[in-house]
């Protein structure tokens, strides 16, 4: 399975973003949505996973210095849910770890799936 490339998440994605649980419920669909069809293009469909943890590198490579590195992670959920949704698992069998790359145009996140050796 290839990496899985999408833009960088928003901060509306934190767990303390504020705003109307509506807007933010919406929003979190729009992302889970686009991590799923993200993971199918990345090859989710033929991924064959034997049972276990699975491990998710997730590297941040934001787009400017302006954000908080330690809320990166807390804007994940949506995308991870949309991952599972491809893979046709269940999201807690994954074990994320996290990368901070340096700033660059255009903000992304790449997440490489494997199984836990």
């Amino acid at each position: 399975m290839k990496a899985i490339v999408m833009p960088f998440p928003p901060s509306s994605l934190s767990g303390h973003a504020n705003g109307h649980w509506r807007g933010k419920a919406a929003e979190t669909r729009r992302w889970r949505d686009e991590a799923w069809a993200a993971a199918l293009e990345a090859g989710a469909r033929k991924a064959r996973l034997a049972d276990g943890d699975i491990v998710l590198c997730v590297r941040f490579v934001p787009p400017n210095r302006r954000s908080d590195r330690a809320n990166f992670p807390n804007r994940m959920k949506p995308i991870f849910d949309g991952i599972a949704d491809a893979l046709k698992i269940n999201d807690r069998r994954f074990l994320p770890t996290y990368d901070f790359a340096e700033p660059e145009m255009p903000g992304r996140v790449e997440i490489t799936v494997s199984e836990q050796a």
